[in-house]
């Protein structure tokens, strides 16, 4: 067991040098027998912050507000009977840039008036939201300063990581401090769509626990190579199964808060499944592999290539996609407008295939109507769905095509018959709505009730509404 035992120290500082030959007999020396990360740490520590968020939220107190027809009927009333309060998120984030550019997780800052970042010296800055994107879970912040240079985390390369890899975790766990914990990569491609982050994780077993949220997952050369989010826990602490979003995921969110815009991915315009065992089998493949195309948007950039429908997508730019997050992902690191490689399955036969990126079109017109008068959604405004008013209210739906509410005024009746924003319209007395003229039409016309359909995430739900 003491070999055992002086085998694994021998053999952990050689492969923190990047060695792969552990020293024969016992050690000799301070440095063979020392175990330590303290350079790294030191290296990247001052550009990982403590970030604080205080926000305004509403704490319910009628029991009634479970029942979900209730909370929909009468949502805005039954939430007369709560009561503010003010709430401190605590997390972290790092610094990109060396004028106080942040990136964190989203959640930490959600709904925040007032958000500080405190660095690893305790000094102290006010800070601003500059760009938010729901779907990866990341927010960019920049503090309110002027004149100070500030430590910068660089970006490495998420897609050289290996299973294996040793990494640092940097956060401000249960809020004690500054703290650095390590592990290995335990997966390099994990996909979940059960937390945020573009269903596309490092996971690793580097101790993360709440409050890490936002903090920096390090390789051994000291770059960032992911953004601790989320940890599998039934207990609410680490068990070793932790969620980094990848570093090529967040660069791409970083340059958009950079140009202060909103992050925009590229759309491929298809709907693809899975090749699994089974369907491998009957297409006459001998392994399952990639992912095959079910259906094809005229407009699609894989269309414009030459790409069909029953075509197997294989990889992008040389990395293997197994399944449609991983295709996801694999574009989603990518510029709009940048021409990406892809390798096609087709026939028996495999080519490669230079497809150019485009955005999310606008396409049906988005048609946005401000809705009036005395129908049930007075006080909504509706717009057209497309992939352009998908990407841009975050609307992660199975349609595609309709008239989705944008938004909702306050104390309107809409919003007191408790619609919310990105609820689907889908029928008004019988009428289908397929399209904003479709619901103006049917709601010129005089009627003592409403019957109507809404669509709300995979719930559809029927109503009826007063004249």
């Amino acid at each position: 067991m003491l070999i055992r035992v002086l085998l694994v120290l021998l053999l952990v500082p050689t492969l923190v040098r990047g060695e792969f030959a552990a020293p024969e007999g016992i050690p000799q020396t301070r440095e063979q027998i020392s175990l330590t990360f303290a350079p790294v740490v030191r290296q990247v520590a001052p550009a990982v912050v403590n970030i604080y968020a205080e926000r305004i939220v509403n704490e319910r107190v009628s029991p009634f507000l479970n029942d979900p027809f209730l909370d929909f009927m009468f949502g805005d009333q039954m939430r007369g009977l709560s009561r503010q309060r003010m709430e401190q998120a605590l997390g972290s984030g790092v610094i990109v840039r060396t004028d106080g550019l942040v990136v964190t997780n989203r959640h930490v800052i959600e709904k925040a008036q007032d958000i500080k970042i405190i660095l690893s010296d305790r000094r102290e800055f006010p800070a601003k939201i500059v760009t938010v994107d729901d779907k990866s879970d990341l927010a960019v912040l920049q503090a309110l300063v002027e004149d100070v240079q500030f430590p910068v985390l660089p970006l490495g390369d998420s897609d050289a990581l290996e299973a294996g890899d040793l990494v640092l975790a940097i956060g401000n766990p249960y809020g004690v401090g500054q703290s650095v914990s390590s592990g290995i990569v335990s997966a390099t491609s994990r996909t979940t769509t059960a937390i945020n982050g573009g269903g596309y994780f490092i996971q690793t077993d580097a101790a993360i626990n709440p409050g890490n949220s936002g903090g920096a997952l390090v390789n051994m050369k000291g770059q960032l190579i992911g953004i601790n989010t989320a940890i599998y826990s039934r207990s609410g602490g680490s068990v070793g199964i932790g969620f980094a979003i990848p570093s090529n995921l967040v660069r791409t969110v970083i340059e958009a808060g950079e140009s202060g815009q909103r992050p925009v991915r590229p759309w491929l315009g298809i709907a693809a499944q899975e090749v699994d065992a089974e369907l491998a089998a009957s297409l006459g493949l001998d392994r399952p592999q990639g992912v095959i195309i079910k259906s094809l948007r005229k407009a699609s950039p894989l269309a414009a290539a030459g790409i069909k429908t029953g075509d197997i997508i294989t990889a992008v730019a040389g990395v293997a996609v197994d399944n449609p997050e991983a295709l996801r992902f694999r574009t989603s690191t990518r510029a709009v407008n940048s021409e990406v490689l892809f390798t096609i399955l087709s026939k028996g036969t495999s080519r490669e295939v230079l497809v150019r990126l485009i955005a999310p079109p606008e396409d049906p017109p988005r048609q946005t109507l401000q809705l009036k008068g005395r129908t049930p959604f007075s006080g909504a405004e509706v717009m057209n769905l497309s992939p352009a008013v998908i990407d841009e209210l975050g609307y992660d739906g199975a349609v595609e095509r309709g008239v989705i509410i944008s938004q909702i005024a306050p104390g309107s009746l809409a919003r007191q018959l408790g619609f919310k924003p990105q609820d689907i319209i889908l029928q008004v007395n019988g009428v289908s709505i397929a399209a904003v003229d479709d619901l103006a039409k049917a709601l010129d016309r005089d009627s003592r009730g409403w019957r109507l359909t809404i669509r709300r995430g995979d719930q559809v739900i029927n109503t009826v509404a007063g004249g």
